[in-house]
């Protein structure tokens, strides 16, 4: 398996992926922990691969860009909108103070949060919530990141972050296509968008549509 990540490493070096932290934090993040014993052989393909519940773990070209347009410095609360398997908090829980997990399904939160603790990562809380509400008791937070597909802005997520802030994540564009989003608030708290590269992943459902997904 070292060997195959190591390999993966170079292929994402090879797409273009420069950020060294980013990198280190896939080297050493053992995808193989994170997919279905089936597909154990190919945890370390350049592949998104499906996972219980219909959902899936994304590929690792997808984790590494996205992380690295947080702009991480090690110092940032960041707070990740659907735990899946746990690959990307994990991947974030190298690169940041803490991370904060919400995931609305009970069986993978509860294989994430075991798969976490033997990994030892203790920088990680999680809670079983509707994640387009966000955590607004943990708010305000340096970072934050999406791993669903918005269907628009997301509003109430882009309220719990602090200025000087960044949000990435999958949203529906024009087209009937999903782009990852980069949205910075500046100190005056106005928000800037820019829409980086075409994605698809799977959707943000919430109990609560009406109270969040709008435009800013």
């Amino acid at each position: 398996m070292l060997e195959q990540r190591a390999m993966l490493i170079m292929t994402l070096r090879g797409q273009g992926v420069r950020d060294t932290s980013v990198l280190n934090a896939l080297e050493v993040t053992p995808r193989d922990a994170f997919v279905p014993q089936a597909l154990r052989q190919h945890a370390y393909d350049n592949v998104s691969l499906p996972i219980a519940h219909g959902q899936t773990i994304s590929q690792p070209y997808v984790v590494a860009r996205m992380t690295e347009e947080l702009e991480l410095t090690g110092r940032e609360r960041v707070l990740e909108i659907g735990t899946g398997s746990g690959y990307q908090a994990a991947v974030l829980s190298y690169l940041s103070r803490r991370v904060y997990s919400i995931e609305r399904l009970r069986p993978l939160l509860v294989e994430a949060d075991r798969r976490l603790s033997q990994l030892k990562i203790t920088n990680y809380t999680s809670k079983l919530a509707d994640g387009a509400l966000g955590w607004p008791e943990a708010a305000p937070f340096d970072r934050i990141i999406l791993t669903c597909a918005a269907a628009d802005h997301p509003r109430t997520l882009l309220e719990q972050l602090k200025p000087g802030g960044i949000m990435i994540a999958p949203v529906d564009v024009e087209g009937g296509h999903q782009a990852i989003c980069k949205y910075r608030k500046d100190t005056d708290g106005q928000i800037t968008t820019d829409q980086l590269f075409d994605v698809k992943f799977v959707p943000l459902v919430t109990d609560n549509p009406t109270t969040d997904i709008a435009d800013t």
